[in-house]
Order: C-alpha cells, then structure tokens, then sequence
C-alpha cells in the first residue's frame, strides 16, 4: 500500500509525457501570491508555447463578481521542485479579456522600462537582497521567541550558528536547494540581525528576469514554510522597538558603470535619485516608515544621503567600486515587501531614461 509520500513522489515520466504546470500570480493585495495548476501534453521549454489561462478575480480582489474572469500571459518558466521532472513553474502577469492590463498587473510597466532601447543597452544588473521573518503559526511570533516575551538583544544572531541562536535553519537550507533546483539565480543565504529573521540573495540577474525570480523564490519559500508549518512575514518592521526591520536592499549597476570611468557614472545616477527621492519612497513598499527611521542601518525616510561602505545611508557604495573607479551601488531603501517589478525599473527609469 503506498503512503502519501510515495504518491506525491511519483516520477511521471515512467508513464507518461503529461507535466504538470502551475501557474503563478500576484494577487489583489500586491503581496499575496496565487497559483493553480494544469496539465499538458508534453514537457515546454519557452512561456510562448504556453497556454493563456484564465482565473475568478473576484475571489482574489482583481475584479467585480460580474465580470470576474482575468486572463493569465505565461512570462517565465522555472523547474519545479516540488514535482520534479519535467513538471515546471509558470511565472504570469495579467489581463482583461480585451488584453488590458489589470490595475496589479506591476509587470506588464517594467516590461516597457526594460524593453527600452537605452535601457537594453545598458544591460542592468539587479541583485537583490532580500530578507524576511518566519512566524510561529498560531501566535505570528517569530520563531525561536519564547511565547509572550523576548529572546536576549541582538548580537549573537547574525550569521549566527546554534540552537540558541538560530531558528528555521531547515526551511531556509531547503528553499536555497530548492531555488537552485528551479533555476533561480539565488546567489546566497545567511542569518539575519533579528533572531529569526533571514535573508536570501538573488542576482546578478539582467533586467526583468531578477523580478521574475524573487517574485518565483517568494513562491517557493512559502510552499515550503506551508510544509514546515510556520509562517514567513514580508513585513518591514514585525516587531516594534529595538529590532532591525527588514528591507529588500536592491544592489546595481549598468554596462557604463561598470565600464572604465563608471564610477563618475554611479555618481551622476546617484544625484538623480536624490532628486526623485520622495516618489521611490512612496513606491518602496507599504509600512516603510516604521523602517526607514535613521536607526538600525537606516537612513531617516525623509532624508537621502550616500556614502561609501556606509550602511545607515539611502545608497551605499562600496569599497572595492571607490577603489577601482567602477562597478556597482546599493540602493538600501526598498522594504522587504517592496514589488520588485516596480523597484528594478523605477531605478533603471529614473537612472538612464529621465532627464531632470
């Protein structure tokens, strides 16, 4: 008699050629993500030769009961780590029946930044960082939290190793295997300042594909803390008072930046954001304020400031960029539930296309 994990190991492929697509989107929340799946008829290789879908946007805050059907566009395949095989992860954007996209549709805007020619010639590199808490499941107490009270201050917890000093380290080592399995440009993982708290890096990714696998690598981290039974929270500051909040810092540069003299570049890039400060604000996630205080490597939100290897600034630079005259810079003001298709191409926008 098999048992349910016997079941839901099953390799498909002794049997048949059908794979199993899930379709992946972000629902009316902005934050809260949505999928279901279908099968097909043989393993797919490209989003073109993919269906459109269709789902009830009434059920997930995307459109009125009588005219509820939204259309879903397959924009980007991952391998799927769940049922493996030649089954695949469908990341989509969507639409009206009449092709318009729907008000959440954050994509189908970066899509048109990124495809730019001044911007694909300038080939942009994201990484970014992005960094979460995982909850106890009934009390939405970060794990390892004695119930009610508080763990010592922080210190011991960043990077750090032990049972008394790091918490969840099984579903973090389990969604970093699992992103390198689907193909996701994850480039790292370690610990956080706040017990409980952890960070994934995904990057260095060109253009919309590194919005595409954090929106991806935030799916499968919650797959897998539905597994584990724990919750994650993308709230920036989850707990009030002396704790780091959690940001979603975005690290980038362009082909010029990177070139030869590139560092003059980065500067020039750098003024333009501090001229357009407030609406990068307003568009760096809900809750930023509680965040952004000047304290707990911030910088105050109403207040942007850069400076090299300095991690209480808006933009940081690094060392190794001052010294070689070229390479990158951090943008550290984003959230950590910050949309990353509208962070990636607001920076890009704001430093290659807008002109004060």
């Amino acid at each position: 008699m098999s048992n349910l994990s016997d079941l839901i190991n099953l390799n498909l492929s002794d049997t048949t050629d059908k794979i199993i697509a899930e379709y992946i989107w972000v629902g009316g929340s902005g934050m809260d993500m949505r999928s279901k799946a279908r099968t097909l008829p043989g393993p797919v290789t490209d989003p073109s030769e993919l269906p459109k879908w269709n789902y009830d946007g009434s059920s997930t805050g995307q459109a009125p009961g009588e005219d509820s059907e939204v259309i879903l566009y397959p924009q980007a395949i991952f391998k799927d780590p769940f049922r493996r095989g030649n089954n695949i992860l469908v990341m989509c954007d969507a639409y009206t029946p009449a092709g318009e996209p729907i008000p959440t549709n954050k994509r189908h805007a970066a899509a048109k930044v990124f495809s730019h020619p001044d911007v694909v010639a300038e080939v942009p590199w994201y990484g970014i960082e992005q960094e979460y808490t995982l909850l106890q499941k009934e009390v939405k107490w970060p794990v390892g939290w004695p119930i009610g009270g508080f763990p010592g201050p922080q210190g011991p917890y960043y990077c750090g190793i032990g049972a008394d000093k790091s918490f969840g380290r099984d579903v973090v080592d389990s969604h970093y295997k699992a992103c390198l399995y689907a193909g996701i440009n994850i480039s790292g993982i370690n610990g956080e300042v706040m017990p409980g708290q952890w960070e994934f890096q995904v990057g260095p990714a060109v253009g919309i594909s590194a919005a595409d696998e954090i929106w991806v690598a935030r799916y499968i981290l919650e797959r897998i803390t539905e597994i584990a039974g724990v919750v994650v929270s993308f709230d920036p500051k989850p707990i009030p008072g002396d704790w780091n909040g959690a940001g979603a810092h975005c690290n980038y540069s362009t082909k010029t930046m990177r070139e030869e003299g590139g560092y003059e570049i980065i500067k020039k890039a750098i003024d333009k954001l501090g001229l357009r400060h407030k609406e990068h604000i307003a568009a760096y996630g809900e809750g930023n304020e509680r965040r952004l205080t000047g304290h707990h490597e911030t910088a105050d939100i109403n207040t942007f400031l850069w400076g090299v290897a300095n991690r209480g600034a808006s933009i940081r630079v690094g060392r190794d960029t001052e010294k070689e005259g070229k390479g990158y810079f951090e943008d550290r003001r984003p959230a950590s539930n910050m949309d990353p298709y509208i962070v990636t191409s607001m920076i890009a926008e704001t430093t290659i296309l807008w002109n004060p």
